[in-house]
């Protein structure tokens, strides 16, 4: 993060494509426009940009008080998952004389375009706006030379028609706002390389397309499934009364998952004491089982040929994931650091709405496990696999 010396010259500096200027403290649609503009880059400064917030248009300070609440605010920009990819950004309260301001810095994206609400945002000089076609065709082109994570690298086999077009078509328009639908003159090709499913350099789908939209994900990808027992004991030796391979394109996985979920969760019929009253008591929380299958699915390791394993026996669930923890993130330090190893895979599931926000579904799980009267899930990290241990609700 910048010095109060530094800070001092962007003030006294005249507004440029790393620096806007704003009083308003309210404003989250300017805030995140402004985020998502300097994560794009378009210049390729390939250095932060700056949102100075209590500076007005001429440098001067407004006299702003930084409340901790606008710095939390600022910060919730990061994971609300409005701004996709997830931003890279540090905020912070520097204090000068005249007044404080607080300071939203923001690094390049290595996955751009980056999208707010659907719409790409970029900086020329001090304008801020829409991306047209062809800023966003160099945004596209200048990932494809920095992408670093397997999901958005590209399949060398694949081709065009590997995908279902179908359901891209029915996920852009989730993904993008309709305006800019409207006004697209772009081949498939550059409409999927947009969003990070194709690498126009090489003419091929990445593995993000194959997985998200791929008529066979698991020719490319043999370990891209699930494999789901239900048993009748508590150990992995009995016969399961229900197996499957859940395996296609990312939606249809998720689907079916939702599906499972909801049918072996088993409820009863309490008496309320003294009334004639009757409660229901699930002996899982459904929505905390998918939030820890989901993340199991978002983080696992793509490039590993095993599967997902979910195994739901008579007294606990586990659910094991190939691929460790994965950067930030440490046995120390988990849940409450986070870090993407599949960053477009977790961008289209937010889209899709099986993410709600970034880095709070593990939390959740654990709160909705302990409001049914379950303990609290363990979990258990090597460096090749995550396994999250459910236990039942004591009877």
């Amino acid at each position: 993060m910048i010095d109060q010396n530094q800070l001092h010259a962007l003030c006294a500096d005249i507004e440029s494509d790393r620096v806007e200027r704003t009083e308003s403290t309210d404003n989250t649609n300017k805030f995140c426009e402004a985020v998502c503009a300097f994560a794009n880059d378009l210049p390729n400064h390939q250095q932060p940009g700056y949102l100075l917030i209590g500076v007005r248009n001429d440098g001067s300070l407004s006299g702003l008080t930084v409340t901790d609440q606008l710095l939390q605010n600022l910060a919730a920009i990061r994971a609300d998952g409005n701004v996709l990819p997830q931003p890279a950004i540090n905020v912070a309260r520097i204090a000068l004389p005249g007044g404080a301001v607080a300071v939203v810095e923001v690094h390049p994206s290595d996955l751009p375009p980056v999208r707010y609400k659907g719409r790409v945002y970029v900086r020329v000089g001090p304008r801020r706006g829409i991306a047209n076609e062809q800023e966003e065709r160099m945004l596209s082109e200048r990932r494809i030379a920095r992408a670093r994570s397997f999901d958005a690298t590209p399949c060398p086999q694949g081709v065009v028609s590997d995908l279902a077009l179908g359901q891209f078509d029915a996920y852009r328009r989730v993904a993008i706002d309709p305006s800019i639908i409207e006004a697209n003159h772009r081949s498939i090709e550059e409409q999927l390389a947009s969003l990070r499913f194709y690498d126009l350099r090489r003419n091929c789908p990445t593995f993000a397309g194959i997985l998200l939209f791929g008529k066979s994900p698991r020719f490319y990808l043999p370990g891209a499934y699930i494999q789901f027992l239900r048993l009748p004991g508590t150990q992995l030796t009995d016969r399961p009364v229900d197996q499957a391979e859940i395996s296609g394109d990312l939606l249809s996985v998720l689907r079916e998952l939702d599906f499972r979920i909801k049918m072996n969760i088993r409820t009863s019929l309490n008496q309320v004491s003294g009334t004639l009253r009757e409660t229901l008591n699930p002996d899982y929380s459904d929505q905390a089982i998918r939030e820890l299958v989901m993340n199991a699915v978002m983080h696992r390791n793509y490039e590993s040929n095993t599967p997902i394993r979910f195994y739901w026996f008579s007294n606990r669930i586990e659910v094991q994931s190939p691929g460790g923890l994965y950067g930030e993130a440490t046995p120390q330090n988990f849940p409450s650091r986070n870090s993407y190893r599949n960053p477009v895979i977790a961008e289209a599931m937010k889209e899709l709405g099986y993410v709600n926000r970034y880095g709070y579904g593990v939390r959740r799980a654990q709160a909705l496990l302990l409001d049914n009267g379950n303990p609290e899930p363990r979990f258990e990290f090597d460096p090749n696999s995550v396994l999250a241990v459910i236990p039942g609700r004591p009877a």
